[in-house]
């Protein structure tokens, strides 16, 4: 069993998920592996994610980026420079504007170190990461699994992840994330790799008309 997975492990541990599932293994059979989802472990990633709470991936990083054209190095140190307006330019909400600037000043203060958090069980990461204001369950899910690739971790609060289960096993659309969560809870202790796997089968599939 691991813990964490990597590139030489994740396509293993993808063949043992599909052969304890038959729907997992007919989207690797139709859409092939799914990409790794991997990322830094910086300052910039949880500005990254931060900004992808509950919009589009494509306007998150249309952000991103334009906070860099400004800054080029997306520190802490110099995002503390900027301005509200100056932020706003960049296309941060007033809420993501205060969320990116207390994170800021938590790092710049010592109050948080992201390397240090890769050595500690999730439940310690989780609590430390939703003590800041801004971070909340959802976002400390996408750092567990994108930057320290923690490998049982199903994000309930992610709609893509739960809608790409609905259609994959066939429950109602009004099954809750709770009850989502629960089906998911089969696919321990490699979560984090099944919800990848539905997240290629809801990127390369047609959405379903409504």
């Amino acid at each position: 069993m691991i813990q964490t997975f990597n590139q030489s492990n994740f396509k293993i541990v993808c063949d043992t998920l599909a052969a304890g599932d038959a729907d997992l293994a007919a989207i690797i059979t139709t859409c092939g592996y799914p990409p790794m989802w991997s990322r830094l472990n910086t300052f910039e990633t949880l500005v990254h994610i931060i900004l992808e709470q509950q919009v589009s991936l494509a306007s998150a990083l249309s952000a991103l980026n334009k906070l860099k054209e400004r800054i080029q190095e997306i520190t802490p140190a110099r995002v503390l420079l900027l301005t509200d307006d100056e932020l706003r330019a960049c296309f941060f909400s007033r809420q993501k504007t205060a969320y990116v600037r207390y994170l800021a000043e938590a790092i710049v203060s010592g109050y948080i170190n992201l390397e240090s958090l890769a050595g500690l069980p999730d439940e310690n990461i989780r609590a430390q990461l939703t003590a800041l204001k801004g971070i909340g369950n959802w976002t400390v899910d996408i750092f567990l699994m994108f930057v320290l690739h923690c490998a049982d971790i199903f994000p309930a609060g992610d709609l893509a992840a739960i809608n790409a289960l609905k259609r994959v096993k066939g429950v109602t659309q009004s099954t809750c994330r709770e009850q989502a969560a629960a089906i998911a809870e089969k696919w321990k202790p490699y979560r984090t790799i099944a919800t990848m796997i539905l997240w290629h089968f809801y990127l390369a599939s047609p959405k379903p008309s409504k």
